[in-house]
């Protein structure tokens, strides 16, 4: 599991420590872990060139540091100091010290450089670089240079994933003590390339304000069936999807519902005969969902158009699952008045609608606006997007880092509602169901596009290998 927190939790988490050890210690410590990494990612640091762009601060001293230690290992150190006269006084000593030396021209020593450690803003920047910093920070980036951003990508918000001006992208991110919520969550999480966590021996909270499941966390969640295990006691997940416009959306949901742990899938709605076709094994009805039948879950909305059965399905005493369709005017009252868990799954453009926002407030603001959507209707958000989150009103906002571009195909967000049910269904929480499937999805879609367009059902068809893969079975 990576454990993001924000900044004030590391900040007093670095002072508790500070309070421990010698005067400059806990700086060494970063500066000897960044340099380290720098080291493996030029693979040969004797005459290597390396710049560091400096600000003032810590950031600056932890890049003033490490520039010293690899200029002793006999690299060429030169410091673009973007605040000479708040430069770190003592990483400036050590650098000049070391062999290193301050440029008087930045442009040339960029266009020459192997490496460049951004160390201008730290964990406290807002708004993007300061007008002065844009030059050099494009200049580094339209270089050949490998570009380390120290603790994280100047220009972008730690805690909260956004980037409100201008920030330099980097090819990796070497970040201290703890993960922070910009490094994991889009648009900033685009800035920091690969991200390598350096431990400083920061003693952090239990409960982290987000997280983002691995392999091991998710193979805890995922249902197996007993000895004893039957189609019911495994779970029966309820599908109201489809509509004679879409009718398409009835069997994606329901191929993903197949796919999702639960020991059977009734579909009820106008797709019948097409749900039939594709999968023999499903129960279907064209009644109304009450006469369906005993579900443990139900997923509502995918293509419904028009069709009734929201409101229906709301009413009910499980879980309920509501996508797509089921989303437009969605009443927060009804929903915060069900006595069963709520799994809202809105993409960008749905969950404006929810918020009453335009899309590109949600695209900006992807936290904010997953935790206002779980206060204002009392359950459990999945926000799908670049970043998929997960929040309830309470615990850490699950971040999912599986996933393709190429799922942005039709029919793709179908499949993930139906397994996302067909796991609540086996007992799981919102919250776990709705990360789970959310990896699993995004795993399906790696392995089906595999750097190629591909097909919503395409990606249906590879949770089995994918599951697998996770599981180890």
């Amino acid at each position: 599991m990576r454990s993001a927190y924000r900044v004030e939790t590391v900040r007093a988490a670095e002072r508790e420590l500070m309070g421990r050890l010698p005067h400059g210690a806990l700086m060494q410590r970063a500066a000897a872990g960044l340099a380290a990494a720098c080291a493996a990612m030029l693979g040969r640091v004797y005459g290597a060139r390396v710049v560091l762009l400096v600000g003032s601060g810590d950031n600056g001293g932890d890049a003033l540091y490490a520039g010293a230690r690899l200029a002793r290992r006999g690299a060429g150190v030169s410091a673009v100091l973007l605040a000479p006269d708040r430069a770190h006084p003592g990483g400036l000593a050590a650098l000049t010290r070391a062999g290193g030396r301050v440029s008087d021209d930045p442009y040339e020593v960029l266009a020459a450089a192997d490496l460049v450690l951004d160390g201008i803003t730290g964990i406290g920047g807002h708004g993007g670089l300061r007008p002065d910093a844009v030059p050099v920070t494009r200049a580094a980036r339209g270089s050949n240079a490998l570009v380390v951003a120290v603790d994280l990508p100047s220009g972008v918000d730690a805690g909260t994933g956004e980037v409100a001006g201008e920030a330099l992208r980097a090819d990796a991110t070497v970040t201290f003590g703890a993960y922070k919520p910009g490094l994991l969550i889009d648009p900033a999480r685009q800035y920091a390339g690969a991200v390598r966590l350096i431990p400083i021996g920061l003693d952090l909270p239990s409960v982290p304000d987000a997280e983002a499941l691995q392999h091991a966390d998710v193979a805890d969640l995922l249902p197996a069936p007993a000895a004893e295990s039957d189609k019911y006691r495994r779970g029966v997940v309820g599908v109201v999807a489809g509509s004679a416009r879409y009718p398409g959306a009835a069997v994606l949901a329901v191929a993903g519902a197949l796919r999702g742990g639960a020991g059977a899938v009734r579909y009820v709605g106008p797709g019948a005969d097409a749900v039939i076709a594709r999968f023999p094994e499903a129960l279907v009805s064209d009644g109304s969902p009450a006469k369906a039948g005993r579900v443990q879950a139900w997923v509502v909305g995918p293509g419904l158009g028009d069709g009734a059965g929201v409101d229906e399905v709301l009413a009910s005493d499980v879980p309920v699952l509501v996508d797509a369709d089921g989303l437009r005017g969605l009443d927060p009252e009804a929903v915060r008045a069900r006595s069963a868990a709520t799994l809202l799954t809105p993409h960008a453009g749905e969950a404006a609608a929810l918020l009453g926002v335009p899309r590109e407030k949600v695209e900006a603001e992807r936290l904010a606006s997953v935790r206002e959507l779980a206060a204002r209707y009392g359950a459990t958000v999945l926000l799908k997007g670049s970043t998929t989150l997960v929040a309830d009103a309470e615990g850490p906002v699950r971040v999912n880092p599986t996933g393709t571009p190429w799922l942005a195909t039709a029919g793709s967000g179908d499949v993930l509602s139906g397994l996302a049910g067909s796991l609540l269904a086996t007992g799981l929480d919102a919250r776990d169901a709705g990360s789970a499937a959310a990896y699993l999805h995004g795993l399906a879609g790696r392995h089906a596009a595999e750097g190629a367009p591909t097909t919503a059902y395409a990606v249906a068809e590879a949770l089995p290998g994918v599951w697998r893969d996770v599981t180890g079975g």
